[in-house]
């Protein structure tokens, strides 16, 4: 068991670097096909939103066939095919396809290490070993960043995708040989086998959703689009100064999901930590919006902070995991990670036309700058009105 959960760590490592490598690919893929900040920002959030409408399919299949085969195959032909695709991409839109593709295969391997805790350990635990995976996972998100960077500039990005072809498949098989499934839950005499009807009919859990589908979008946004196309436009960074300001996020990410974890059990609540929290992030979220010409440095820590304190994602899966009956857990972990991914795959894909319309409001005599700030109040706003929503909800520990 402790083999397999480790195989599917590092599937989520992949997962993370996957939906975070663009950021700093921007110059390379600028240079060689063309790509703008609108493109990967389209590119990136397709990956989300493939990811986010794999979740019901998937969490059907963790309670009817397993985690093993699942996650093994997916991220085969999915994760292993859409780097192929990107490999050898000679236009924007194959970087489009193999997004859609690599987010299709990353689907599963987060929610199978859930599914599998969820089955397995205490729930008092859950948010804890939630928020070790996504920290652990974020190792990804810190390769993205400048060890990429040196990597692009060392080898091209081509002979990278290449090297993640082959990781990506020796991944999928180390899946299929170390992961065990847990035993299914035998339905009690005249229990219903259920769907996921049943987990949208519980009043607890639509308090929960819209701060889910907000808050995870302005540390994505930022550390897998944004980030480097707006410290390249206004402060005139190369990939490698990229490179640093997206570790930074990354490690912040790291932190605040290692920090979130346990902190339901030390302060016997979840609804107090995750609410403060976000709070705290969607306040750096306007003050990037409100500053953004503050200084290289400045900026850069607002954005590690609304990495830091926006990570309360497994928190708040084990908010939801909270009221799931045993017999679908499977889907109501992926219902509830589909709403977060959901939301950032939406707020990516369309902050690219949000970019667009303020850049052509402001004229060529219009700040650079500008186009950038709407991008930053777009994040922020939504998060804003999911704090305030998620103030009504049912605060349950296990």
């Amino acid at each position: 068991m402790r083999i397999g959960i480790f195989s599917l760590i590092i599937a989520y490592v992949l997962s993370q670097f996957y939906r975070a490598f663009l950021a700093v690919m921007t110059p390379a893929l600028k240079a060689d096909l063309g790509a703008s900040p609108e493109d990967l920002a389209r590119a990136s959030g397709a990956w989300f939103i493939v990811f986010a409408l794999m979740q019901l399919p998937v969490g059907w299949a963790l309670d009817n066939i397993g985690p093993k085969r699942l996650a093994a195959t997916l991220l085969a032909i999915g994760g292993g095919g859409g780097a192929l695709v990107f490999a050898n991409a000679t236009s924007p839109d194959h970087i489009l396809y193999a997004m859609m593709l690599i987010g299709m295969g990353c689907s599963p391997v987060l929610m199978a290490s859930y599914y599998i805790f969820a089955r397995t350990f205490s729930p008092a635990v859950f948010g804890t070993l939630a928020g070790m995976v996504i920290g652990f996972g974020a190792l990804g998100n810190i390769a993205g960043a400048l060890p990429l960077a040196l990597a692009v500039e060392s080898f091209g990005w081509r002979t990278c995708l290449w090297g993640l072809v082959a990781v990506t498949l020796l991944v999928a098989l180390a899946i299929l040989f170390t992961v065990q499934d847990p035993p299914k839950v035998a339905l009690e005499a005249g229990q219903k086998k259920g769907s996921v009807l049943d987990l949208l009919k519980m009043p607890a859990l639509w308090m929960i959703f819209p701060l889910m589908f907000a808050q995870y979008a302005p540390a994505a946004g930022l550390r897998g689009s944004w980030a480097g196309p707006f410290m390249r436009d206004v402060y005139g960074l190369d990939a490698t100064d990229i490179g640093w300001v997206t570790m930074g996020i990354a490690l912040a990410m790291v932190l605040g999901s290692f920090a979130y974890g346990p902190l339901d059990r030390i302060f016997k609540t979840r609804k107090w930590v995750i609410l403060p929290g976000n709070i705290i992030a969607v306040g750096f979220v306007f003050a990037l919006w409100a500053m953004p010409t503050s200084g290289v440095w400045s900026v850069a820590l607002m954005m590690a902070a609304i990495g830091l304190f926006g990570a309360s994602f497994p928190l708040i899966m084990a908010h939801g995991r909270s009221f799931y009956p045993p017999h679908l857990v499977g889907r109501g972990v992926t219902l509830m990670n589909m709403f977060g991914i959901g939301g950032v795959g939406f707020f990516q894909f369309t902050s690219a036309n949000v970019f667009n319309s303020a850049k052509a409001s402001a004229g060529a005599e219009g700040a650079i700058t500008a186009p950038y700030q709407a991008v930053f109040l777009y994040f922020a706003v939504p998060c804003l009105i999911g704090c305030v929503i998620y103030i009504f909800s049912q605060d349950h520990t296990d």
